[in-house]
């Protein structure tokens, strides 16, 4: 593991005259990652909560987001975004009188649970994310996992109700999106046999998509700048590691509760071909530019071993 101080003050306080070399040193990253498939998991907790709208600072940390993402596609990268939404449901489910209950950190799911779910992910969260990428041009189409396949699930247990583990993952819509020029933003809602929703943790959707779409990258945007060897000290942020080293985290209880899925979703992710995984604090401006086009990055990248 690589630790130390983050490096994102260092970068915003680049002079105006530094500006060339910013974008000198982000030209091999872009001939490397050309015509290269780059999952994003854009976080429901960076979203904000609230189906309502969004606060002012939200609205401005998804534009940048919007803008990261329009910037990767106009240098030939091939950005798929894949958002959760969970305080987003925590929300409306609060705001209809409806009971949230939790189970080994996961929401029991019943079939009135499930149509909110949908609701909240597919009618709102997809559509704030699309169309503020299409302010930038006729780039973004929302899915949801349910649309052609895309992901099949099966229930986790009886007791969680519709809560989903991905099954497979058909990427055929995806990738006929992606050579339309088009950036595909994935709700992740899957599907079993007989049509039934299932709601599909998002960092563990995007892990599956990310590998069967064989990516150059899998990037989770959060609320935390990145993995730490210390939970509670940033000073340990850790700015590389290996899939072995995030078992290693898992099992010595430094990654913990909400951390856990993006973890398991990187390991997974590298050890099944994905080239690298990243998380960083998507409440950064520009975060996602800073970690893909610069050298030092901004928060945790993991490879594969060795």
């Amino acid at each position: 593991m690589s630790i130390g101080p983050d490096p994102v003050r260092a970068v915003h306080a680049l002079a105006p005259g530094d500006k060339a070399s910013v974008l000198v040193e982000a030209l091999p990253y872009i001939r490397r990652f050309w015509g290269k498939v780059v999952v994003v998991k854009y976080g429901g907790n960076v979203l904000g909560a609230g189906p309502e709208g969004h606060a002012a600072g939200e609205d401005v940390a998804l534009a940048s987001f919007a803008e990261d993402i329009v910037l990767m596609r106009s240098v030939g990268m091939l950005p798929v975004v894949v958002h959760g939404g969970g305080p987003q449901i925590g929300a409306l489910m609060e705001r209809v009188g409806k009971e949230v209950e939790f189970l080994d950190g996961l929401r029991v799911t019943d079939a009135d649970t499930i149509d909110l779910v949908r609701m909240v992910l597919v009618g709102k969260v997809n559509r704030d994310i699309v169309s503020s990428i299409n302010v930038h041009g006729a780039l973004a189409v929302g899915l949801s996992g349910e649309d052609a396949n895309l992901i099949t699930a099966t229930a986790r247990s009886e007791a969680l109700g519709y809560v989903g583990d991905v099954v497979d993952v058909d990427p055929v819509i995806v990738h006929q999106l992606l050579a339309q020029g088009l950036i595909p933003v994935v709700a992740t809602i899957g599907t079993d046999q007989s049509g039934q929703a299932f709601n599909i943790n998002a960092d563990t959707a995007a892990g599956a998509l990310a590998a069967a779409l064989e990516a150059e990258k899998l990037v989770f945007l959060t609320d935390v700048a990145g993995l730490r060897a210390v939970p509670d000290d940033p000073s340990t942020l850790i700015h590389q590691a290996t899939a072995d080293d995030l078992d290693h985290l898992v099992a010595t209880g430094a990654a913990s509760r909400g951390m856990i899925p993006k973890v398991e979703a990187c390991a997974g992710a590298v050890r099944s071909g994905v080239g690298r995984a990243h998380i960083l604090d998507g409440r950064t401006p520009h975060a996602l530019l800073l970690e893909v086009f610069t050298d030092e990055g901004v928060g945790t990248m993991v490879k594969g071993a060795g």
